[in-house]
């Protein structure tokens, strides 16, 4: 497919801008010096917004953490920064109810942020403390994490929404949604899977009708959507990450778009802390690369430096000066980050090496491939007994069961009471959690992918009746995989090696064995300019599918440029699926932006079912 004219991505620095704007504003709101309390999980994203010496330009005179102690702050002012939960409503409370013990007089400012729920009101007025606060939301919904990727920062959605059922973010999504097409827009084309992504699609489009007129005359910098739940697929997630960045997120955890490499990784007693995105020359070279190929391009890299680094031998005085004032700077930074990133590589190798990496791998094909599945289960009972990390036993648990539509329940019962035995009993909670959620199921008796099947079909039929029941509710929640996979082909048959210097589709993120379901969804949805086609592999997936109300046309004028995509993940997207994405867009023509409502992993996802709940 070729397209007459290519497009930049959009430029999201509008979005920091207004940002800032909005706080600073907030934050002149409450005249005079005062202190600035924040919650831990937005000073990540707060640092890349405005950094403190923006803050102290607007009166801001000391900072501190939101912590579960006692404050130490003599201000007659305390302006609270905080996500919109009742702990921190409780906290700022406590606060306030003790100066009042104690006869002191202040004035007090909660800024939510993205924006302020009832339920945070209501404790206030229950703790005796709504006339003695202001309250404003902070509208920061999108950190614009490098050119293509956004981030609204909110990890806890996957649990809040898949697990506990909490639909409070659902409006928040939507307004992050209606402030990109005001600004990007207007999105011409929307498409999309899941039960959550047809709710925020739906409040979204009655934002969009209330401000109508509003971007209709623009030309849309972004003209398509694609909206996913992360339940549409969780094998995706649970699989072993081998492109860079995925490696680099699962070893080191990149956290707000930066990540912490310490002394093993920087050869000194130092750590130093890395921000990673396209700016990063060396870093915007191998982040989508098979770990496979790193280490040869940092080598080509390190000869290309050191090559440029050897011209000032045959240099007069002026051409010295001139390298010395353009180009050595230059230089000397990339030189820094290839040496950081060498690092980085050793340290996943021994990590890697360490656990045996090549030999998880091949566990995990066969498990996407549905061969030798009782050898895949004895790996998960001595990857269990051996205690390697209670994580990657219960992920290995969890994609045995997402790929086989369920545990039988001989296996279920076995592998649950070797992992409590080896792990400890108070992991019962995750069981029942994962339960819950889909990723780790029991077969019900003589449930074979058949009978589940039929089961699916009929209750669609009953649902197309208006006669949503319980019982589908839970079956949603279950997987097909099996049949999705076939339908789709999402194993590759390829005769010999896959090659992974020269890829040729989007499976060579996971080493050419499996290519990612939520992305071969999208791939497959734009081709076909809807789910025409699909039906079957849409049955499968619980249905819950949209696309364009409008017929779309083939001589449509935003397709006779470079299509500009937004792909949206709810619940989570991960490194593997933007890489994915980013080589369908090289291949087909597209340019591919992504918005998540976090970055997400396998470790991060079992992480969430660990918690207990606040």
């Amino acid at each position: 497919m070729a397209f007459p004219g290519r497009r930049d991505a959009p430029d999201f620095t509008v979005l920091k801008r207004l940002a800032r704007d909005q706080l600073i504003y907030l934050l002149e709101q409450l005249p005079g010096k005062k202190d600035l309390f924040i919650e831990a999980d937005l000073m990540s994203p707060l640092d890349r917004i405005a950094n403190v010496s923006i803050l102290k330009q607007h009166e801001v005179d000391k900072l501190y953490k939101v912590e579960n102690k006692a404050i130490v702050s003599t201000s007659d002012q305390l302006c609270f920064l905080v996500r919109p939960r009742i702990t921190n409503v409780k906290y700022i409370a406590d606060i306030v109810n003790a100066d009042k013990a104690s006869g002191r007089s202040r004035k007090y400012k909660i800024i939510f942020s993205p924006q302020k729920f009832y339920m945070c009101e209501m404790v206030l007025e229950e703790e005796g403390i709504y006339g003695d606060v202001t309250c404003d939301e902070w509208a920061f919904y999108l950190l614009p994490l490098d050119d293509d990727l956004l981030s609204m920062e909110l990890p806890e959605f996957f649990r809040d929404y898949f697990l506990e059922g909490d639909q409070r973010w659902i409006s928040v999504v939507a307004r992050a949604l209606q402030l990109l097409n005001s600004i990007f827009g207007p999105f011409t084309h929307t498409y999309g899977i899941g039960r959550c992504a047809k709710m925020v699609y739906e409040v979204w489009r009655e934002l969009v009708e209330e401000s109508e007129g509003d971007s209709q005359a623009r030309r849309p910098e972004i003209s398509h959507i694609f909206l996913m739940d992360r339940d549409v697929d969780y094998v995706t997630a649970l699989c072993s990450q081998v492109v860079y960045e995925g490696l680099v997120d699962d070893t080191f955890r990149i956290k707000c778009g930066s990540v912490d490499f310490g002394p093993d990784v920087t050869s000194s007693d130092r750590s130093f802390k890395v921000l990673l995105n396209a700016q990063d020359k060396v870093f915007g070279e191998i982040r989508d690369e098979h770990f496979s190929n790193v280490f040869g391009f940092l080598s080509q890299k390190a000869r290309n430096l050191q090559a440029q680094y050897d011209r000032r031998r045959g240099m007069d005085i002026k051409q010295m000066k001139n390298f010395v004032s353009q180009e050595l700077k230059g230089l000397k930074q990339e030189h820094h980050l290839l040496s950081l990133h060498i690092g980085a590589c050793e340290s996943i190798m021994k990590k890697k090496t360490k656990q045996d990496f090549q030999e998880l791998l091949k566990a995990e094909h066969s498990l996407l491939e549905g061969f030798d599945i009782r050898e895949s289960t004895s790996y998960i009972e001595e990857h269990i007994d051996r205690q390697v990390s209670p994580i990657e036993s219960l992920r290995l648990m969890c994609l045995l069961s997402v790929t086989e539509n369920g545990l039988i329940a001989k296996d279920y019962r076995s592998l649950k009471t070797q992992y409590l035995q080896s792990y400890g009993p108070e992991h019962l909670l995750t069981f029942h959690n994962l339960k819950r959620i889909g990723l780790l199921m029991e077969q019900a008796p003589g449930e074979t992918l058949t009978a589940v099947e039929n089961k699916v079909s009929k209750l669609m039929t009953d649902r197309a009746a208006g006669k949503l029941t319980d019982a589908f509710n839970s079956l949603a929640r279950k997987s097909n995989f099996r049949g999705i996979s076939k339908k789709l082909g999402l194993i590759p048959r390829v005769d010999g090696e896959y090659n992974l210097k020269m890829p040729r589709d989007m499976a060579y993120v996971f080493s050419g064995a499996y290519t990612p379901l939520s992305c071969k969804i999208i791939e497959q949805v734009l081709e076909r300019k809807g789910w025409l086609g699909l039906e079957e592999v849409v049955r499968l997936l619980n249905g819950n599918e949209f696309a364009p109300t409008e017929p779309v046309m083939e001589e449509n004028p935003t397709w006779e440029v470079q299509p500009v995509i937004l792909a949206v993940f709810l619940g989570g997207c991960t490194f593997s699926e933007i890489s994915a994405l980013r080589f369908l867009g090289k291949e087909k023509g597209y340019k591919f932006i992504f918005l998540t409502t976090a970055i997400t992993s396998s470790a991060r996802m079992i992480d969430a079912m660990m918690e207990a709940k606040v």
